[in-house]
């Protein structure tokens, strides 16, 4: 993208983004048509190509992304304060399907993973301890902690004990969702050896909870129910964890095709920038991979309102339509059942970068799945069954939607920000900034710079380096959040606590 003082996305606009700060003043021009901005307006946020009357649109990506609360002239700093949302409740939708087949060659490229007996491959080989209730937190720390000064991490990639809140006094959906959360980190790939730590008599009673795997690998999944351990539960949970470690020790990376790779697409602290750099090249890799045989997944339902029409319109039949419409509904309804807006979006960062309307995000956000044809719609903490492009239902909180994209199945979550953030989920999560200053500020936290795309460099070019830099992470490369031991889950939570 050649560098520029601004930007409109499509031609359809009646906005430009600034990819600087744009002084009052300063002549603003788009083919014949030229405008004096009359604000200070600020990097990231919208001036206004043409006078607007009150409640006309105003038009960025090619969609309307809210109305004029006022009658704005051209040369308007178009914000939060004089626009406004036009979402409101639940819509019924039409199936107009708008599907089109991905160009994209097919390239031998492949990783080194570990191969596991259900057929499916981890990026890492980490020793978990997976609470099955909040109660036993500090104990599975404690274990974590004692094994990884045993071995000195010989032979596996982390050791790591998964703290939550939940497990008893939960009732209905919200009961339910802590167990599936749970039960998929115990199946996740990533993970060459698990201990299952009760406590014993929680709501989510331990035989039950295992029952739930499946048929799972015993000599790598183990049970230990501290309430019936006579004695010292520590050096117990140790005997279990020092044969697990024996175990997933020996495991060893082999070459497989990237068509195993699931990656999960997020974002957060959007900013203007957003849908120009980050988001768009997260798009490109994404339709890469999916051409390729792979797998990416995306959530925040949330963040797609005011976008949802064109994901609709991807999906491959009418049923999985359906699904996505009751995905969209459905979280509205969410919304509505406690009093709230569906439209109470963006976050206080996400104005201060340029965002001004929840249609304003979601445009920008769902560019992360590029072009690809929808094949999968995914409840909250449901296992993938489908390659290629999938719909996951979690909530924009970053912690949540990111946990859910894990608990999927990905082995690596791709995280889009404008405003940073260090956190990291129970894999991989790699921070892309949207802007070189976010990432030359915070290079402790941020992966891959896509701010270039507005400094020069070309797409393809950066789409390369960045799919260069996804398969050396899968390889076994550590991104910033595993550097810094940042690495947590949180799980949804809607109902009564008891």
């Amino acid at each position: 993208m050649k560098q520029t003082a601004y930007l409109q996305i499509n031609k359809g606009d009646n906005v430009v983004v600034c990819l600087r700060p744009i002084n009052a003043g300063e002549e603003i021009k788009i083919g014949n048509h030229a405008v004096q901005a009359l604000r200070n307006t600020p990097a990231g946020h919208k001036i206004l190509l043409c006078d607007t009357p009150k409640d006309k649109p105003i038009i960025k990506y090619g969609y309307p992304i809210g109305r004029a609360k006022e009658n704005l002239k051209a040369g308007e700093w178009v914000n939060e304060n004089n626009i406004q949302t036009n979402l409101s409740g639940t819509l019924e939708y039409e199936y107009h399907p708008a599907i089109k087949p991905l160009s994209i060659e097919q390239e031998d490229r492949s990783f080194k993973g570990f191969m596991r007996k259900n057929g499916e491959v981890g990026i890492r080989n980490e020793i978990w301890i997976v609470p099955t209730v909040g109660c036993v937190n500090g104990i599975a720390e404690r274990l974590a902690r004692q094994l990884e000064q045993e071995t000195q991490l010989k032979g596996v990639d982390a050791i790591h004990a998964w703290h939550h809140n939940y497990g008893c006094s939960q009732l209905g959906d919200d009961h339910e969702n802590t167990r599936k959360v749970l039960r998929d980190i115990c199946l996740h790939p990533n993970a060459g050896a698990i201990l299952v730590l009760s406590l014993g008599c929680e709501n989510n009673q331990p035989e039950d909870f295992m029952k739930m795997l499946g048929d799972y690998d015993r000599e790598r999944i183990r049970l230990l129910v501290t309430q019936r351990v006579e004695g010292d539960e520590i050096e117990e949970g140790m005997k279990i964890l020092r044969k697990l470690y024996k175990t997933a020790a020996q495991d060893k990376r082999e070459e497989v095709p990237v068509s195993k790779l699931r990656i999960g697409l997020k974002c957060g602290g959007s900013d203007g920038f957003s849908g120009i750099t980050a988001n768009p090249l997260v798009g490109e890799f994404s339709d890469w991979l999916i051409a390729q045989g792979g797998t990416t997944i995306l959530t925040e339902v949330p963040e797609m309102f005011g976008a949802e029409t064109i994901l609709m319109n991807r999906c491959q039949t009418a049923d999985l339509f359906q699904k996505t419409v009751h995905l969209i509904n459905n979280f509205k309804e969410y919304f509505l059942s406690h009093g709230e807006p569906v439209g109470e979006n963006p976050s206080p960062g996400n104005k201060a970068g340029g965002i001004s309307t929840l249609e304003d995000k979601a445009l920008g956000c769902t560019q992360k799945c590029g072009h690809a044809p929808v094949s999968g719609v995914l409840e909250y903490a449901e296992r993938l069954k489908t390659n290629g492009l999938n719909l996951l239902s979690a909530p924009g909180n970053d912690l949540v939607a990111s946990t859910a994209l894990a608990a999927s199945g990905c082995q690596m979550v791709l995280f889009t920000t404008g405003r940073g953030t260090p956190f990291g989920t129970f894999v991989p999560t790699m921070k892309i900034s949207t802007n070189s200053q976010l990432f030359k500020l915070k290079q402790n936290w941020i992966d891959f710079n896509a701010g270039k795309l507005v400094e020069g460099v070309d797409m393809l070019t950066l789409r390369n380096d960045f799919i260069d830099k996804v398969i050396a992470t899968a390889n076994g490369e550590k991104v910033k959040n595993e550097m810094n031991g940042y690495r947590e889950i949180a799980i949804f939570k809607n109902g009564v606590t008891l």
